[in-house]
């Protein structure tokens, strides 16, 4: 199929648009010592938001130091401008931001500063409507307390009781409770509904709440009979492993469907293979296959790509291998699991090339705001010792420097024979996209040439070396921008003015290496082809503005 490859294309602006993050007059040294600019308020929480993974050091900025700036300039603007950062911190914890901890972090500093700040006639409820923006999974409201109590004492002001109670009264659930209650949690689902005291929105609710909190203070009564999905949970549980085996070789043969095994299951998949894991004095266990081809229909598509590996390690039959591609390679699955494109990377290394068509499908939908460009484009690619530190690294090993490849390949295809794709670290080298090449395999040959050209950052120098008056349309730089000084000049300075630059921030630092939010030279953060939905809009001469505020159909 056509990788990226659509017939509208867009051209460069006629006058010069401006987007959201901008630069002040203010000026400063980038951590490599050239000079930089500072962002406004609004600009710099949301470039370190959008890729803040709590607690996390990164090349330059440790995790504390990193939270404290995060911390603050939420606080800070929670009180000067509540709309703006109530509307970034719902956006951040949505689809289309999916950072949780960032986002319940900054909510929970949101509410403090302004209870600090004595903001008690808040007539329009910021305070429990931030929590219950962003309270999306039922285990956050735990999470929230647990840093709430730990950063901020255990004094439960109302408007926190009142968010994370009006989450709960959403969110808990059966389901809920047998995928996320767990003892190695601080706080627990009873906890919460003593801490917070939810009310319950149906009378199946109020069992669920009295059950949780029986379980939790030790006292032993009976499941409510409203609770089926525990119920049938603890009667397997209860079961010997020869019989729990025998019921799910009952499900292979006439259907999960009619299986105690289906209501027991809840949609937790993988507590049916770990009720499976005991063997002993089975005489014939269900194999790892059979127990997959049990699973495999339960699995939503996040779930099926993070379980590529085991699925091939299990030995899937032709059949089962073909259904899984058609899953992965369907446009509405991908659209629907607004998955990250490095997720789809991440799949393709983790099974060493295994589905490598149907994920470069999959990877081709998820960056479908790629957009198809006029005249020449030059991406720059920053390959410098500073984009090898983590993001993300402690779920996926991913590096700045990966995503960065990631979307400077992903333009490449999409636009092909019309991109200069170049890494760039100390010097540069060209990196060749053919035409139909699949993308995953050129993001692996692109990443295999990681420190070719030395480990300086040398943004100037790059834009110097290889941007060609009169033959580049707009230039796109990837990087965490800190780059060293080249003689005092700035890579802006070497680009006519009505150029479009489009820096893609990946490092989240205080300092920018090149103005924004005036035309024609824009910065842009996030790990999203979202961002890309700009690009367009301003080469029509269209200002744009924060992500929530785009229209779903531009």
């Amino acid at each position: 199929m056509a990788r990226f490859n659509g017939t509208r294309r867009v051209g460069a602006a006629p006058t010069g648009a401006t987007s959201p993050v901008k630069t002040t007059e203010t000026r400063a040294n980038t951590y490599e010592g050239a000079a930089g600019f500072l962002r406004d308020a609004r600009g710099e929480l949301f470039q370190l938001a959008v890729v803040n993974m709590v607690g996390q050091d990164t090349f330059y900025e440790s995790g504390g130091s990193r939270d404290e700036r995060y911390e603050q300039l939420v606080r800070r603007l929670a009180v000067e401008d509540p709309a703006w950062t109530f509307e970034m911190l719902r956006w951040l914890r949505g689809p289309e931001g999916n950072l949780r901890t960032a986002s319940l972090v900054g909510a929970a500093e949101f509410v403090k500063a302004r209870l600090d700040a004595r903001l008690v006639n808040d007539t329009e409820g910021w305070n429990r409507r931030v929590l219950n923006a962003v309270l999306q999974r039922p285990d956050e409201p735990g999470e929230l307390l647990a840093y709430w109590i730990g950063t901020h004492g255990r004094n439960l002001p109302q408007p926190v009781k009142r968010g994370v109670a009006d989450a709960v009264q959403r969110m808990y659930n059966e389901r809920a409770y047998l995928r996320y209650e767990s003892g190695s949690h601080s706080f627990r689902f009873a906890d919460v509904i003593d801490l917070v005291h939810p009310r319950a929105s149906a009378p199946w609710q109020g069992d669920l709440y009295r059950h949780a909190l029986n379980k939790r203070h030790g006292r032993d009564t009976p499941v409510p009979e409203s609770l089926t999905a525990i119920h049938a949970r603890q009667t397997i549980n209860s079961m010997s492993p020869s019989d729990r085996h025998r019921l799910a070789k009952l499900a292979l043969r006439h259907g999960l469907e009619h299986n105690l095994y289906r209501e027991a299951m809840a949609g937790q998949w993988e507590w049916l293979l770990s009720s499976l894991g005991d063997t002993t004095d089975v005489r014939e266990p269900v194999s790892k296959l059979d127990q997959w081809r049990l699973v495999l229909p339960q699995l939503g598509y996040m779930a099926l790509v993070r379980n590529l590996r085991n699925l091939s390690e299990a030995g899937l039959t032709s059949e089962m291998t073909r259904q899984v591609s058609r899953r992965l390679s369907d446009p509405n699955e991908v659209a629907k699991s607004r998955m990250f494109p490095f997720r789809f990377w991440s799949a393709y290394q983790a099974t060493e090339g295994g589905f490598a068509a149907a994920l470069d499908d999959a990877f081709t939908h998820s960056m479908r705001n790629i957009p198809a460009l006029s005249g020449r484009t030059l991406v720059l690619v920053d390959t410098s010792a500073s984009m090898h530190g983590g993001l993300f690294a402690r779920e996926s090993k991913m590096s700045p420097v990966q995503a960065a490849a990631i979307f400077g390949v992903a333009v490449a295809v999409r636009n092909p024979g019309a991109v200069d794709l170049m890494g760039f670290a100390s010097g540069e080298f060209r990196h060749d996209v053919p035409t139909g090449a699949l993308a995953l395999a050129e993001i692996r040959r692109f990443i295999s040439r990681v420190g070719e050209v030395g480990h300086g950052t040398d943004i100037h120098g790059a834009v110097q070396r290889q941007f060609k008056r009169g033959h580049h349309d707009r230039v796109i730089i990837i990087s965490d921008m800190q780059t060293m000084t080249t003689g005092g000049h700035m890579a802006h300075d070497v680009v006519p003015a009505n150029v479009p630059i489009y820096g893609f921030n990946l490092g989240g630092y205080r300092v920018a290496a090149t103005p924004s939010g005036r035309p024609y030279r824009h910065e842009f953060g996030g790990l999203t082809d979202a961002t890309f939905k700009h690009i367009p809009m301003l080469e029509r001469g269209v200002d744009t503005g924060w992500p929530w505020e785009l229209d779903s159909s531009e």
